[in-house]
């Protein structure tokens, strides 16, 4: 369970059309190219120390499409070409394998109603209690509105980019309508904005606890001047 007093906020990453090109199933793991600026992007998230997790809807294995290793192959290369790119990477890895039969479920062993796939929360919850994270300082980017609504349902910040499904969610294409918290081009766009928001949050943080400090000052020096007044009457 997070501390509250020590859990840190994250940046919630989903995988297709946000760190990788969207390319529908991926078949063939030399298919997975990540987009232009996404390894540089990660790795400035990196650089603050701001925890930066995967969490991704991956129904292949439900679907038949392929097994869960490939799945997992699929995330080496996403993790070694960000490592080549720019020295970046992704500190956990959150996926969801699991389909319910509505959905197209076939496999028997992925298929079945899941917390974890989104727009439901549980990948969220399961990262924050294994990392100690605050869910209400954190930040979600995708690029459909199931990301968005994950993150609201969570208590995050949800943003939209405009790459791979985002520009058809915007326009009404894709999915449904949603209410991001902000639009960002890109993965790249998406960090500068991310932190901006956490230097405003750092600094309403500090002024807090300046506060309290100050607040706390005068009842320490009325508890001298009873102190001396007691000792001196």
């Amino acid at each position: 369970m997070p501390n509250l007093k020590s859990a840190k906020p994250a940046v919630f990453l989903d995988r297709d059309g946000v760190l990788n090109i969207e390319a529908g199933y991926i078949h063939n793991v030399e298919d997975l190219h990540l987009i232009p600026g996404v390894a540089e992007a990660v790795r400035r998230l990196n650089d603050r120390q701001i925890f930066c997790c995967l969490v991704s809807n991956q129904s292949g294995p439900a679907r038949g499409y392929y097994p869960i290793d490939h799945v997992e192959a699929l995330h080496r290369r996403l993790c070694q070409l960000l490592a080549t790119e720019a020295g970046a990477k992704l500190d956990a890895l959150y996926y969801c394998p699991y389909l319910s039969p509505p959905e197209g479920g076939t496999n028997r062993e992925f298929t079945r109603w899941s917390s974890w796939r989104k727009p439901n929360t549980g990948m969220l919850v399961a990262a924050a209690w294994e990392h100690d994270l605050d869910l209400s300082q954190s930040f979600v980017v995708g690029d459909k509105a199931t990301d968005v609504d994950m993150a609201h349902n969570a208590g995050c910040c949800g943003i939209l980019v405009q790459t791979g499904f985002g520009e058809s969610v915007l326009g009404g294409k894709y999915q449904h309508h949603t209410k991001p918290d902000y639009v960002a081009t890109d993965l790249a766009r998406a960090v500068d904005w991310i932190l901006q928001q956490m230097g405003k949050l750092e600094v309403e943080r500090s002024s807090k606890l300046e506060d309290e400090h100050h607040a706390k000052q005068p009842q320490s020096q009325n508890r001298a001047s009873r102190y001396l007044d007691y000792y001196s009457g």
